[in-house]
């Protein structure tokens, strides 16, 4: 009879994974990042231990989006919990003003939505230009 071993959080080790955002396509680009964060590559990955890498994304603001009429139509609403105090931004001006944002919010749908997926997002670090401070990270 054979088990599965069960990795704890001693046993993970965790990377640092840059990945380079210009020409790349969003949607498929994102799903990649989840699946690093979540850890699901590894031979230990145990669901309900943090397992995943951590993701540097540079060049966010010149990846590339399939079809018009997504970029231009979707809207990212929020609310306070106040009456009346829904807001709306359309994609483009997301993608424009803050690229960070739209970058986290594309991962965030697709991790758990649990604190475990929250400990998963802190893992994420975006920067619309070509510069970021995780050099020393990245050397290992």
């Amino acid at each position: 009879m054979k088990f599965t071993k069960i990795a704890t959080e001693e046993q993970i080790e965790q990377k640092w994974v840059l990945i380079d955002a210009e020409g790349k396509t969003f949607g498929r680009m994102m799903t990649e990042v989840a699946t690093i964060l979540r850890g699901k590559r590894k031979v230990c990955w145990t669901p309900n231990i943090d397992c995943g890498d951590y993701v540097v994304i540079i060049n966010a603001s010149k990846a590339k989006f399939n079809g018009l009429g997504k970029i231009n139509n979707k809207e990212y609403f929020s609310h306070s919990g106040y009456f009346g105090s829904t807001k709306s931004i359309k994609m483009t001006e997301l993608l424009e003003k803050n690229p960070e944002k739209l970058f986290k919010l594309a991962a965030r749908g697709m991790l758990p939505k649990t604190k475990l997926g929250a400990k998963m997002l802190k893992k994420l670090k975006i920067y619309a230009g070509a510069e970021h401070p995780h050099t020393a990270q990245l050397a290992k």
